[in-house]
């Protein structure tokens, strides 16, 4: 054990020279900062060749002209990740989130949310409403647009009359009651 001690000693003498270890109040550089070190002497440095850059989500998306069955169902998709926990799978507003304590989420087949146009339930995701927070850093325009598109199809879904649905639709409805 006494051969041991002096090499112990050793590798404990480095920690007795810290003053401070916080990583979080040490030097650093900024990124716009003088830097000799490199050879343009900034800190900024150019990405290696062949980066990939990353989109902005919260960049704007021209709104889709016509919807289609890919973008209901890629709405439906990125409304089950983003919209359902506190909106419900039938967008009534009562999900997980609200079942646990949280605010009322809204209604997203009430009446006003139906006649609200499709840019401001966009704006809604983006920018948030009431006791929603803004999504936009979340969820990327284009998903946004698909989410409204398959809001408008919850929408219509919720208190359908049976006398519009199509014959088989119909039949397995009543065939369920």
């Amino acid at each position: 054990m006494r051969a041991a001690l002096p090499l112990i000693l050793i590798a404990l003498a480095p920690l007795a020279a810290c003053d401070k270890a916080d990583m979080a109040d040490q030097a650093r550089a900024k990124t716009w900062d003088k830097n000799p070190f490199f050879p343009r002497e900034i800190t900024m440095r150019q990405p290696v060749a062949g980066t990939v850059p990353r989109r902005d989500p919260a960049q704007p998306a021209p709104q889709p002209q016509r919807v289609s069955r890919d973008l209901l169902d890629r709405g439906q998709q990125r409304y089950a990740v983003f919209c359902t926990p506190c909106h419900g799978q039938d967008g009534r507003g009562q999900g997980m989130i609200v079942a646990r304590g949280f605010p009322h989420a809204g209604n997203l087949t009430g009446e006003d949310l139906r006649k609200a146009s499709a840019t401001e339930l966009y704006d809604a995701i983006s920018n948030g409403r009431k006791a929603m927070f803004g999504m936009a850093q979340m969820i990327p325009s284009a998903d946004r647009w698909a989410i409204v598109a398959y809001v408008r199809a919850l929408q219509l879904s919720q208190d359908a009359p049976v006398a519009r649905l199509p014959e088989p639709d119909r039949a397995r409805l009543e065939a369920a009651r």
